[in-house]
């Protein structure tokens, strides 16, 4: 029975990275092993969505046959001015992934953070790379992921205004089926179905209430 709540599952990059990461992205990565393990577990919760940002050739080479295999759809957020970078998604990559059923969203141009951005770079962040990936795709790309997981009230309102459909975050806690902005629980390097499984459905209540608190204030910061 719908409950009216999702849970929105991040991944990033799976096996060894064909890139040199930025700093602090290590804490993202997991084994090929471990993905299964914790794909597998996500898959056995009522509504949740599966997504994967940063657009690393992992989630050719990984994520999608693991996803087809299981009858699973994933969302795809691209960082538009990685594609045919070594160790990201070439446009053949991403098309291949909109034609396995997959969705294709916007991480932006230069997985910058979208917060305190003049006019010029918001628009290559959240018009360009939008409009390179419809014209790659030849169909409109409504959703984004907002990097880093950093935003604001300045940054929500362009969105909005630009005609976003669906917007996701990393704040950790689950998110209404119906809402214009999505929370997601990003999974890290030393993740197991146990831990992520007690981050989602066992989180104390001082933690979730600080989630919450965290939310609110970046959305009217």
């Amino acid at each position: 029975m719908p409950t009216g709540r999702t849970i929105n599952v991040l991944f990033h990059g799976i096996g060894t990275p064909a890139r040199t990461l930025e700093p602090g992205e290590q804490r993202y990565w997991v084994e090929v092993d471990q993905f299964h393990e914790l794909l597998d577990e996500a898959r056995s919760w009522p509504d949740v969505r599966i997504s994967f940002d940063d657009s690393n050739i992992s989630d050719l080479d990984h994520a999608l046959p693991a996803l087809r295999s299981r009858g699973l759809r994933a969302t795809f957020f691209v960082i538009a001015g990685r594609m045919g970078s070594p160790g990201s998604l070439d446009e053949a990559g991403v098309r291949a992934l909109r034609d396995a059923g997959m969705t294709i969203g916007n991480h932006g141009m230069h997985h910058r953070p979208w917060r305190k951005l003049g006019q010029v770079e918001a628009d290559e962040e959240f018009v360009t790379a939008r409009a390179r990936l419809a014209d790659l795709l030849g169909s409109t790309v409504d959703e984004a992921a907002c990097p880093l997981g950093r935003y604001d009230r300045t940054v929500l309102s362009r969105l909005r205004r630009l005609g976003y459909r669906r917007v996701y975050t990393s704040d950790r806690r689950p998110a209404r089926e119906s809402a214009w902005l999505q929370a997601r629980y990003s999974v890290y390097s030393d993740d197991t179905p146990r831990t992520l499984r007690a981050a989602v459905f066992e989180q104390p209540l001082p933690q979730r209430v600080r989630a919450r608190v965290a939310g609110t204030v970046k959305r009217w910061r």
